[in-house]
């Protein structure tokens, strides 16, 4: 029976994918073998040593300790893809508010309400005040062409824009949902520079915090209206306020406000709409849980942001998962303790991810808890667990 924690309300489509003979699900559980989570803060939380693994039902996992768990063993899922059509549609709803003044018109609209007679000729005066160019023709630079990148560039695309793609990182699978249509950028300054608009589809990361600043502003074309519905920090909001103000920039539009943002005229803030739709929040939930159930039950880990990729078709009855650090000779090691036992391998895998590794080994024999010892003292290993029918 493995016991799992919700942190957050989790989507009911999700969690009715836990069988209920084999799962207990709880928002107050102890020693819980995994925990899922939408937005709640774990960094100040102590993770329990039960703790296997964490699923963030969402794309962003800023509110994770990924580093600690790594260290730990804990292996960190997120749900990249899920909530993307609930991305793009606000991205393109973006675009339309930061080209033309829609909400200023609107806002303008509702103080004549109270007007008796009038109000026609009234709009047909002021009108003019809220105009702006429209996307067709316009240039569409996409900086980071994950899942949420590749649909907004093929919408612009059948939205008549010409767009421009720059993510020296895109995956065989991105590249291959991509319209041909959309240009490649070698560089993010070549794309910032041929730009009428620009929208940020990275993670938030030490590199690439602050990445459009004052410096990057200055090689944008005047005018050009910035898209940011990833992440708040992506941008330096000092700069781009001062940007807005001399008339550098001509709009920005953001999920993310802050004081000075709502103070400046020319950003539209979303109170971080993004992935706020009922589909989004079933579709994260579902994956963010099957995802934990095929690693809780076979060790296959798929999306995850702390540990490699790892599968391997199960053809014995019984399976060794191990995370260590990758140094030399780990894999040497754990098989020479397992031989030493008299534990036959059928079958196994070792994939690694940055300073880690993980293995996944398949053996004809149960693994007893003499040989696991020696395993676990082997130095670098980090987590050890065992799967057997």
């Amino acid at each position: 029976m493995f016991r799992i924690q919700t942190m957050n309300k989790i989507s009911p489509q999700g969690l009715e994918l836990f069988p209920r003979d084999q799962y207990e699900v709880a928002s107050e559980i102890p020693r819980p073998d995994a925990l899922l989570v939408r937005s709640a803060d774990l960094h100040s939380i102590v993770l329990p040593d039960t703790v296997k693994a964490i699923a963030r039902a969402g794309a962003g996992y800023n509110n994770i300790p990924v580093d600690d768990c790594r260290r730990r063993g804990i292996v960190v899922f997120n749900t990249p893809g899920a909530n993307s059509n609930a991305v793009k549609e606000l991205v393109i709803a973006a675009l339309l508010l930061s080209s033309r003044d829609i909400l200023g018109g609107i806002r303008w609209a509702a103080s004549v309400a109270d007007r008796d007679v009038g109000v026609p000729d009234l709009v047909e005066k002021e009108k003019a005040r809220f105009e702006g160019p429209e996307l067709r023709g316009k240039t569409l630079g996409i900086v980071g062409l994950g899942a949420i990148g590749v649909m907004v560039a093929n919408d612009a695309i059948s939205l008549g824009m010409e767009v421009t793609g720059y993510d020296p990182y895109i995956s065989v699978d991105a590249a291959w949902n991509l319209s041909r249509q959309v240009q490649r950028a070698d560089t993010l300054e070549g794309l910032l520079a041929r730009s009428d608009y620009v929208s940020l589809h990275i993670p938030l990361a030490d590199s690439t915090r602050d990445l459009l600043d004052a410096e990057k502003f200055h090689l944008m074309k005047k005018g050009v209206r910035l898209i940011n519905l990833a992440r708040g920090g992506l941008v330096n909001e000092t700069e781009v306020i001062a940007a807005l103000e001399a008339g550098r920039l001509g709009a920005y539009v953001t999920d993310f406000p802050s004081t000075e943002l709502l103070a400046c005229k020319k950003v539209v803030c979303f109170p971080h709409l993004g992935a706020s739709t009922p589909e989004a929040e079933e579709n994260c939930a579902v994956m963010a849980v099957r995802q934990l159930m095929v690693f809780l039950t076979t060790g296959t880990i798929k999306n995850s942001v702390n540990f490699p990729k790892c599968r391997l078709d199960q053809r014995a009855p019984f399976r060794l998962l191990v995370a260590n650090r990758n140094i030399p000779n780990m894999v040497g090691q754990i098989t020479t303790i397992l031989a030493g036992g008299g534990i036959n391998i059928m079958d196994l895998i070792n994939h690694y991810r940055d300073d880690y590794a993980y293995n996944i080994i398949d053996t004809e024999q149960a693994i007893p808890p003499d040989i696991l010892e020696q395993i676990v003292a082997v130095d670098g290993i980090i987590r050890v667990r065992t799967i057997g029918t």
